[in-house]
């Protein structure tokens, strides 16, 4: 038997029914999410603990609070998001309404990932709440914490006859795959049985995107890839150094938009490779592993794998692993070809190679070889530098001088291009990614005079 058809035609059943329309429905679901954060903060911060080491301040600032603020900026604009949108009107409109409407899609399913999976779960939730779906929630079996209180918890909080938790692994999602939905979201680390070892997610991307195919159903897909970091020679290495370690090692590397790799002339190598030892030692002590503030690797698998990529180039920094603790050491590698396996897949780790280039120009030519990226960013006192960096390459996300503070805006969109993903979300944008953006006229029912001057026949009098 199918587990998911009964649950599935439950949620299908609700949508028909009109229940999810109402904007008081749905600020009602937006409250009850918010109050599961609340009330649940400290249970949610021991779950993330368990599955990624990471501490209740961390927690907090990458996960909890970032998901209130979406809950709460969804309430505070939920009337003007839902309110039609006029359009302008030509002069044989002039006497009707014209406007957009944003409908919710129906039955929406949103696959989240493991290594934010409080985070990268629930943002998406809030803008499919609030544009009036019914949802089907896949956590990662990954985050094993995590995932148990998404399902037992979260569903007391939110109308069950328009909202479900589906369990299960790659053999699990791949049958709840075969169902129609009206709308995915697949954010990347999701294991797939076709390849239950991929850490890269455009190819479970491709998967997914070709089971929504066989029922047309759009898709969200956040993709990851590799994250290029140039810099160059005019800046303060300790400066940049700081800001690389920072986004490249928070969460022990295991970011979609981390810094993935640096791009830098062997002079700023030589200058940039003691700076950032020094901004490790500042950021987790001498010894990394005792230090609260750094994660670990999320299973024996991933761990295994990385490991594998210490064996490439020459370690200049770090190095260090510990099966038992699943730690690996903030590593900087130094001496990397590009044939490398450490640059040719996502390493979401805290492993950073330093690849040299002699100019900017081969910097962006190295870029633009390769698939276009989920961020890319570029360190320099120059504003013409970062600005040629901008305007050459191709990215989802750009950061100038600065690491992946643009998640924590609203205002903006945050999405892939290319290999590294398709479609939009965060704040409104999530919204309107959740909404069928529907195309009205309406007319009056008289006034026939007026649309006789298009009907045919064409004579003389009309084309004038």
């Amino acid at each position: 038997m199918d587990p998911f058809e009964d649950t599935l035609q439950r949620l299908r059943e609700a949508f028909r029914s009109g229940r999810t329309q109402p904007a008081e429905f749905r600020a009602a679901q937006l409250k009850g999410l918010g109050r599961f954060l609340q009330e649940h903060k400290q249970l949610l911060q021991e779950a993330l603990a368990q599955d990624l080491h990471k501490s209740a301040f961390q927690a907090d600032v990458s996960e909890l609070i970032l998901c209130q603020k979406e809950v709460d900026l969804a309430l505070r604009n939920l009337h003007a998001w839902m309110k039609d949108q006029p359009v302008a009107k030509n002069l044989l409109t002039q006497l009707s309404s014209a406007f957009i409407r944003k409908e919710p899609f129906g039955l929406v399913l949103i696959l989240s990932p493991w290594n934010y999976p409080v985070n990268l779960t629930l943002l998406p939730l809030v803008g499919a709440l609030a544009a009036g779906n019914c949802v089907v929630l896949k956590p990662s079996e990954i985050s094993r914490g995590t995932e148990k209180v998404l399902a037992e918890v979260l569903p007391q909080y939110l109308d069950q006859s328009c909202f479900a938790v589906m369990l299960g692994g790659p053999e699990e999602t791949g049958q709840l795959l075969k169902h129609k939905f009206d709308y995915i979201l697949f954010t990347g680390q999701l294991r797939m049985k076709v390849n239950p070892m991929s850490s890269g997610s455009p190819r479970v991307g491709k998967i997914v995107m070709a089971a929504a195919a066989k029922h047309l159903t759009p898709v969200t897909l956040e993709l990851g890839g590799k994250n290029p970091c140039y810099v160059d020679d005019n800046c303060d290495a300790q400066i940049v150094a700081n800001r690389v370690a920072f986004f490249r090692y928070f969460n022990a590397g295991q970011t979609c938009v981390a810094p993935d790799y640096v791009l830098c002339s062997p002079d700023m190598q030589e200058r940039l490779v003691p700076a950032l030892q020094s901004a490790i030692a500042r950021f987790y002590g001498e010894d990394p592993r005792a230090s609260p503030d750094l994660g670990r690797i999320i299973n024996e698998k991933h761990f295994q794998r990385l490991r594998g990529l210490l064996g490439c180039g020459r370690v200049a920094i770090g190095g260090q692993s510990e099966e038992s603790d699943r730690y690996i050491a903030p590593t900087v590698l130094v001496d990397v070809q590009e044939t490398e396996p450490v640059m040719q897949e996502e390493i979401f780790g805290p492993i950073l190679p330093i690849v040299t280039v002699r100019s900017l120009d081969e910097a962006i030519d190295f870029i633009n070889r390769r698939e276009k990226p989920l961020a890319l960013y570029a360190f320099s006192n120059s504003s013409q530098v970062v600005n040629q960096a901008l305007a050459r390459t191709s990215s989802g996300n750009f950061g100038g001088n600065e690491g992946f503070m643009y998640l924590t805006l609203w205002s903006m969109p945050f999405g892939g291009v290319g290999h590294s993903g398709m479609g939009r979300y965060h704040g409104k944008f999530s919204f309107d990614t959740f909404s069928n953006h529907r195309a009205c006229l309406l007319s009056h029912a008289g006034l026939e005079k007026l649309n006789e001057l298009h009907y045919p026949p064409y004579t003389a009098v009309k084309k004038s």
